[in-house]
């Protein structure tokens, strides 16, 4: 069977999902759409370039929708990250003009027959994931954005640097919002299989200092480059690859939870249909508290 990505908006982020894609031989097929024209021909065009110097090939198609029809995932990652900078950054930012570039896309996905698994990076990540459910009309559990699972990420690379061990070590999982209300749940973290609040009492390390490096690290990296790219399109890809592996893998990503009304982060296990079955935490008090806070947030904002 043949293996197919889509990927709408070739930015920074669009194109570093396209070079891992095309560098690991992950699919047979891979369709770059963008407005710009010139910038993603030339993109597809760099990438056949590598193709004689990697042990894999992959037929690329550019901007072509109806090249979606038979994609077993579309990952959309148009966005406006110029927009993010100032002295209180905050991904509603990127509010109005991404909405707008979302709707055009949905728009042009329901002219398509395309009935695969949308992933979406674009920000606000949860509201941007709600607008294209509602949009499109796919089944809310084949609609799913990145959410937390990068903010997870960052968390296991500070609690890794912490504790002087590979962040692969780090088990748990940052919940809510792909935003400033995200937070982590500390009750679900271990390293190297112990609850991280005990070793950090015995070690006399501050876990909400690390917290801060985590909420913060994205844009500490956009202050350093102007956009974020690497860490999002790695969570974008193993996201789609779950999806495409039909790996039943527990991931935290944004989906659709009844109880709270809304699109935030809260682990899921991915398969071919997109979520597969949703997971329910026994957290305590203070962390269903932060959780409730994040989906109001995700909520008023989305309205």
């Amino acid at each position: 069977m043949t293996r197919k990505i889509g990927i709408i908006g070739m930015g920074n982020v669009g194109a570093a999902c396209a070079h891992y894609i095309v560098a690991g031989g992950f699919v047979d097929e891979l369709v770059l759409i963008d407005q710009n024209l010139k910038k993603v021909q030339a993109d597809a065009l760099d990438f056949e370039d590598a193709m004689a110097n990697l042990p894999y090939h992959t037929n690329i198609y550019v901007n072509d929708y109806h090249q979606l029809d038979d994609a077993d995932v579309v990952i959309s990652s148009v966005g406006h990250i110029k927009l993010l900078g100032g002295d209180h950054p905050n991904r509603f930012a990127e509010l109005k003009p991404t909405g707008d570039d979302v709707k055009v896309v949905a728009n042009e996905l329901k002219q398509t027959k395309f009935n695969g698994t949308l992933v979406v990076i674009s920000n606000p990540n949860d509201v941007m994931t709600s607008l294209y459910q509602e949009l499109t009309g796919l089944p809310k559990e084949r609609v799913i954005g990145t959410g937390t699972l990068l903010d997870g990420a960052r968390m296991k690379r500070a609690v890794g640097k912490a504790f002087h061990v590979d962040p692969r070590s780090v088990e748990g999982y940052n919940l809510g919002e792909h935003g400033n209300s995200q937070f982590t749940a500390w009750s679900t973290v271990k390293v190297l299989d112990q609850p991280v609040a005990d070793l950090a009492a015995k070690q006399g390390l501050d876990l909400e200092q690390i917290n801060e490096d985590v909420r913060m690290g994205g844009f500490t990296v956009f202050n350093g480059k102007g956009y974020t790219n690497y860490g999002v399109s790695t969570a974008a890809v193993r996201l789609a690859m779950a999806v495409i592996n039909d790996a039943h893998e527990e991931l935290p990503i944004s989906n659709y939870r009844a109880e709270y009304g809304t699109y935030l982060s809260y682990p899921a296990i991915i398969g071919r249909q997109g979520v597969e079955q949703q997971i329910t935490l026994n957290l305590p008090q203070d962390e269903l508290d932060k959780l409730q806070a994040s989906a109001d947030y995700i909520k008023k904002n989305l309205n």
